[in-house]
């Protein structure tokens, strides 16, 4: 999808800052694929797991592929409306539903500012004021408009485009759990990019992650203990390029239309669901901490440890 982040078991070190533990009771099979640009891996002693979470995110990734063109989110975006099939109409209710939590932090209708950062990265120079602007403008989930009847779906913006790239890995992640419990999977753990779910325990243990120090070296900074329980990363220290000595995150400001500068480089939130966790996760490194902390007041389940730029881990 948007974000190419090799990551998994112990690259997930280097890229989204998540070290998966087993213990000292491994797994009987593990498997990885590369899906949804990045790297998908599956432990369970259950040989049926791989294939059955393998299988639902190629069928997602059919859907929500933005480099595709001949799939449904692209034809969306190109025709800038349509009769959406479930997946595509859930997650866009819920990537709305994130917006309005976060006060506009987290947007899926992001793309017209993330392709112009993309080029102007790729060139090293910053964009025009009057490009932020007119890309800025474009922006706003709450533009996206959703018939739950028909499961029409129109962007109420000419040239608007969505972008599920920072709640599609937890969005599949959390459907193929679902798919394991109709099988009578109880233990598996599926790391797709850094983004973890962990379903029951690691035998007679429970599975384990450790929060990684995002300033280099192998550090774990914090221990977690998972059980029914996602864990996501998101960080502005390994996406990013330099201009005059300043340093810019590739994690964009959707209300200002500018590379996010909050001081929070690190977020990692712990969560009953993976897509509650992979979208405030990067809506916490664009709001601070005092502002995240706000946000997640309405989410008395999720945990969050934030890593500010003087190295403070903050839990709240």
């Amino acid at each position: 999808m948007t974000s190419q982040r090799k990551c998994f078991f112990l690259t997930a070190i280097a890229a989204l800052a998540l070290v998966l533990s087993c213990g000292c009771q491994k797994p009987l099979y593990k498997q990885t694929e590369f899906l949804m640009g990045t790297f998908v891996e599956v432990r369970s002693r259950d040989a049926r797991a791989s294939a059955i979470v393998f299988e639902e995110f190629r069928k997602l990734e059919e859907i929500f592929n933005i480099f595709d063109p001949e799939s449904e989110l692209s034809r969306l975006n190109k025709n800038q409306s349509a009769v959406v099939s479930e997946p595509l109409f859930a997650i866009l209710k819920e990537a709305r539903e994130f917006h309005r939590a976060s006060a506009g932090a987290f947007d899926a209708a992001i793309r017209p500012l993330t392709q112009l950062w993309k080029k102007s990265m790729a060139k090293k120079e910053l964009p025009g004021p009057e490009d932020v602007r007119e890309a800025l403008s474009l922006a706003g989930s709450d533009n996206i408009y959703l018939n739950e009847d028909t499961r029409e779906v129109r962007l109420l913006k000419s040239g608007a485009s969505v972008d599920l790239g920072g709640i599609v890995k937890g969005f599949a992640l959390d459907r193929a759990v679902e798919k394991l419990k109709e099988s009578r999977i109880d233990s598996v753990l599926v790391n797709a990019g850094g983004n973890v779910f962990c379903l029951g325990a690691n035998g007679s243990r429970p599975w384990r992650a450790g929060i990684q120090d995002p300033f280099g070296g192998k550090k774990v900074l914090r221990s977690l203990v998972l059980e029914d329980q996602a864990a996501s990363t998101s960080g502005d220290y390994q996406q990013y390029f330099e201009l005059d000595g300043k340093r810019f995150s590739h994690i964009i400001d959707p209300r200002t239309g500018y590379p996010a500068d909050s001081g929070v480089v690190s977020a990692t939130l712990v969560s009953a669901d993976a897509s509650t966790g992979d979208a405030l996760s990067t809506a916490c490194v664009v709001l601070g901490v005092e502002k995240s902390r706000e946000m997640l007041a309405a989410f008395p389940g999720v945990k969050a440890f934030l890593i500010t730029s003087d190295g403070v881990i903050h839990a709240l």
